[in-house]
């Protein structure tokens, strides 16, 4: 049986605190992660409100990681800037198989080898890219990309996005900065666009745009309407690199919390990264959500680092993308 709010002691209140951050946190990484939900909506927003009101009572013990945090508080004036420690640089695009060849024999010129190199192929998302900072596993700080070397801070927003894990477990580099895509998905941009025209309100062209207006609102609380989803693929500045590769790394993103794409693929040649594309392309229209290419990046980070950057792009990654989609109609009428 649960203590009267009234009746807490501050210490009583900050051990209650701690239990529901983690608890919460765990439920959400059980939902979003695993899809296995162990708690039932009433459960989950019974220990919310209990939160809430303890909060209320003592907000001298309001935590960093308090899933108060996911509502957000109103920004009192615009977005401030955040400079990137390492650039967010744009890749290369390219928009066919035999530019994909291309692109695999100029990267083993480069490296003076004959032999196969491993590729990671991942889902380009149709999205806005985010960048978030922790610092001692507690989320401090995100960024949208801005134009590569400054972004816009969105940290209160992005707290709304109940797959961001805003406290990681033990382990975790002093300073790690994630970068990923916030997206929406197309069931939720459908039932919003669907809600807004009934209240006779503007509609979103399409999922990105969606996605991108809600994520840069003044008020987090309309962000956290809208049902943003996020997948996680790449990092920024870090204090201690744990990981030798790609797929190494998105091992660690999986056991740290954060949402991987789970059509990403390692590829050992150019034949499998034909495969995957193809596959890709395959499945594009029953995804959950919006993809217009694929991205293939070096597996190796020695190889990668070995590769370095171009002026805006780096010479170990690059996106092929997806042809204009098509679709047959037939004209009823045509009105001079």
């Amino acid at each position: 049986m649960m203590k009267e709010i009234k009746d807490l002691t501050p210490a009583e209140a900050e051990a209650e605190l701690e239990y529901l951050a983690n608890e919460l946190a765990k439920a959400d990484s059980a939902y979003y992660q695993n899809d296995d939900p162990y708690l039932t909506d009433a459960d989950y927003d019974r220990l919310k409100h209990r939160n809430f009101d303890i909060e209320a009572r003592f907000p001298q013990l309001i935590r960093s990681d308090s899933p108060s945090k996911r509502v957000g508080a109103v920004v009192k004036s615009g977005f401030s800037k955040v400079p990137h420690t390492f650039p967010m640089l744009s890749l290369g695009d390219v928009f066919s198989m035999e530019e994909v060849a291309d692109f695999v024999v100029s990267v083993k010129r480069f490296l003076n080898t004959s032999e196969n190199i491993a590729f990671m192929s991942e889902p380009k998302i149709d999205g806005l890219s985010f960048s978030a900072r922790y610092e001692k596993g507690i989320f401090v700080k995100g960024a949208t990309r801005g134009d590569g070397t400054t972004g816009e801070d969105i940290t209160e927003n992005l707290k709304t996005i109940r797959q961001l894990p805003l406290k990681l477990p033990a382990g975790v580099p002093d300073i790690l900065e994630v970068r990923g895509e916030v997206y929406m998905a197309k069931a939720d941009f459908f039932a919003l666009n669907q809600k807004y025209e009934a209240e006779g309100k503007k509609t979103f062209a399409n999922p990105r745009n969606a996605a991108a207006g809600s994520l840069r609102q003044l008020d987090p609380k309309i962000t956290a309407e809208r049902n943003l989803s996020i997948f996680a693929y790449t990092w920024g500045e870090v204090s201690q690199r744990m990981w030798e590769s790609q797929a190494d790394f998105f091992n660690h993103l999986r056991d740290w919390g954060f949402p991987i794409n789970p059509n990403n693929t390692l590829c050992h040649n150019l034949e499998e990264i034909e495969r995957s594309f193809a596959h890709l392309m395959e499945i594009r229209a029953s995804l959950p959500y919006d993809i217009d290419g694929v991205v293939y990046k070096v597996n190796s980070i020695a190889l990668q680092e070995r590769l370095g950057f171009l002026t805006r792009t780096p010479r170990w990654a690059i996106a092929h993308k997806f042809p204009a989609e098509q679709a047959l109609t037939t004209i009823n009428n045509i009105r001079i």
